[in-house]
Formats: C-alpha cells, sequence, structure tokens
C-alpha cells in the first residue's frame, strides 16, 4: 500500500488550513498514494488562551472538516487519517480527535488523545489539559489489509499504550503530531523508532512545521518507519511536503519470523 504524509504549517485560518489539505491531498493521489495521513491539529493551529477562537474552531465529527475529505474518499477510493480536530467536549473544552476515513467515505474510527500534553518550553508552560479533555481508551481499525493503532503526538511517550496494541496485533501505528523542536531534535526519531521496533509494526508520523502564535516551532521530519525500525521516507525540518513510502504485509511478517516472541 502506498502511504502519503501530508507535513505542513497550519494556522488558525480553519479554510486556508483545509483547502491547503484537500490540494496537497489531491497531489498525493495523484502520485497513486491509497491512504493519506495529516498532521495533529491539521485544520486548526491557534493559540488555545485565545477562548472565544478556540470555541470557534471546535466542531462536531462528523462536521465541516471531515466532511470536506469524504467526498474525496469516495471518489477516488483512498483512505485518509485526519490527523486531529480540535472536538467539541461538554463544558469550554474540546476533545483532540484523530479521525479514520475509509475509502468508502465512511468514517470508521475515531480516537481522543489519551495522554495530554504538559511541557515547560524555555519560558512558555503548555498545559494541554486547560483545554482539552483526555480520551479514555485505545482505538483501532483496518486501512486495507493492515490492522492500525491510533495515537496522537504527546501518547508517543507512553509506550504502555502501543503495548496495548501490539496485543492487538496491529501492523501500523499512526503518529500524527505537532511536535516541538526542542523536544523533537532529542526524542522524535528514536521514540518513533523504539515504538515500531518494540511492537514489530510500521509507524507512520506526519508532522507539523513552521512556528505558531505563541512562538512555538514544529519539528517537522515526519516520517515512515518499518518493523524493523528502518527510516523508509523522513521529511525535511521545515518545508511543507507530501513524504510518500510503500508499506507491506511481507514486511511486517519477515519481522515477526525473526523475533517470533515478540508479538504473542
Amino acid at each position: 500500500m502506498k502511504v502519503a504524509l501530508l507535513q505542513y504549517n497550519a494556522s488558525q485560518d480553519k479554510a486556508a488550513n483545509l483547502a491547503l489539505g484537500l490540494d496537497m491531498s489531491r497531489e498525493a493521489i495523484a502520485k497513486g498514494a491509497q491512504f493519506i495521513l495529516l498532521p495533529e491539529v491539521f485544520n486548526f493551529r491557534g493559540d488555545a488562551r485565545n477562548r472565544e477562537l478556540f470555541a470557534e474552531a471546535t466542531e462536531k465529527v462528523p462536521g465541516p472538516s471531515t466532511n470536506v475529505f469524504i467526498p474525496l474518499a469516495k471518489e477516488h477510493k483512498v483512505a485518509f487519517l485526519l490527523g486531529s480536530i480540535l472536538e467539541k467536549a461538554p463544558g469550554a473544552h474540546a476533545y483532540n480527535t484523530s479521525v479514520f476515513i475509509d475509502p468508502r467515505g465512511k468514517i470508521a474510527a475515531k480516537y481522543r488523545k489519551i495522554h495530554l500534553f504538559n511541557a515547560r518550553i524555555g519560558d512558555k508552560m503548555i498545559r494541554e489539559a486547560d483545554f482539552f479533555r483526555a480520551g479514555q481508551k485505545p482505538v483501532t481499525a483496518k486501512a486495507g489489509e493492515f490492522r492500525m493503532g491510533l495515537s496522537i503526538c504527546y501518547d508517543l511517550r507512553f509506550p504502555a499504550l502501543y503495548q496495548e496494541y501490539a496485543r492487538k496485533r496491529v501492523e501500523i501505528l499512526t503518529v500524527p503530531s505537532c511536535f516541538t523542536r526542542k523536544t523533537g531534535e532529542a526524542h522524535w526519531e528514536p521514540l518513533l523508532r523504539a515504538r515500531a521496533i518494540e511492537t514489530l509494526s510500521y509507524v507512520l508520523a506526519p508532522n507539523q512545521v513552521g512556528t505558531d502564535l505563541r512562538g512555538m516551532q514544529a519539528h517537522g521530519h515526519s516520517m515512515i518507519i518499518s518493523p524493523w525500525g528502518e527510516v523508509i521516507a523522513k521529511g525535511s525540518a521545515g518545508d511543507q511536503e507530501i513524504i510518500l513510502g510503500e508499506i507491506s504485509m511481507d514486511e511486517v511478517c519477515k519481522a515477526r519470523q525473526v523475533l517470533p516472541g515478540i508479538i504473542s
């Protein structure tokens, strides 16, 4: 299966972000992509401290953002992982929600980010729990012949989630992200490769680039990683681009035949 990671710099302009995502998706389809993955907060990357703007950016699932991609999925028989949408939640908070649309245009899975980002980056403190509600459960879905386990960004630091997916015998782990430059330079690739190696699964990780309204810079370097932990394809540090790669069930089987005790 040919997969495409869309790496770009989303802003607080939702309409512009969706138009960019559609344009890049059409380009990926023209290049033969069958499964297209967008990064975390692909449709709105704004300052959550602006409560009014944050509330305007939230939506139901299905809703305006999913409804833009569903016709494209149906027309071209391709699958989409909409990295994350700000899904309406009770009160003033939102869920950070990843949505999988299958090639029939059906919303086949919805995963709410379980582990909310809490970090001090320079003189800035980021506390996603001030604005988001945490999800409560892992979610799996089928992408073609592959079973995949869904996750988002900061989840990457919590291996127990991926061990749960390994017990469910997934072959793909999805990690759409807005991983920061500071933490990404130290940990992004090692963590992604570790998750692949310890589960003998493909890891598909589209990331954001550029700087948001708070001055936080995203790391880029979107990656497709093999079940043996090898980097198949990798994005740049700062360019908006499409990262393409082929994934094969044969490669999963080969890795698991070498180390049969990993996935039991």
